[in-house]
């Protein structure tokens, strides 16, 4: 049976592993310092990226997220082993990104990106942070942009 130090331990690395998320999708940069801890080590290449520290990531993320239109993280299977003030984590993620079509159009389709986050977790100064962390691709799959939609007969002549 899980104590409650336990299970207050999972819940905060699962709001840490939503807060990364959040920080990327609405783009705000500065929010991974809430996240990540000094010093962390970053390592997107499975799927493209850099591998770096948390402020040579932050300059990649802000420099290619802007070239898509949208996109979202959505996590799914979380498989956290504590370990006093340390923990692994191996969480699943599923990354649709919107691509650009014609003048910047978000209609060029979509590319789902399919992971695991492999994480090792710090507890620093009583908050847990991310000290490590690398991607472990699953899939990616390109879905092309639909047929552009004629307009209607109304709003042709409006």
């Amino acid at each position: 049976m899980l104590t409650l130090t336990e299970i207050s331990d999972r819940l905060e690395i699962q709001d840490l592993m939503v807060d990364y998320c959040h920080a990327v999708d609405t783009r705000q940069w500065d929010l991974l310092d809430e996240v990540f801890a000094a010093g962390a080590v970053i390592d997107y290449t499975a799927t493209g990226g850099p591998r770096g520290t948390l402020p040579e990531i932050k300059d990649f993320l802000g420099s290619v997220m802007g070239r898509f239109p949208a996109y979202q993280h959505l996590l799914g299977n979380a498989s956290i082993r504590l370990d006093g003030d340390t923990a692994t984590g191996r969480t699943m993620c599923h990354n649709p990104l919107v691509l650009p079509g014609d003048q910047g159009a978000a209609d060029g389709g979509v590319l789902h990106c399919g992971m695991w986050y492999i994480d090792a977790f710090v507890r620093v100064g009583g908050a847990w942070r991310i000290a490590e962390r690398f991607q472990e691709k699953s899939y990616m799959h390109f879905a092309p942009g639909g047929p552009r939609q004629p307009k209607s007969s109304r709003q042709a002549a409006g």
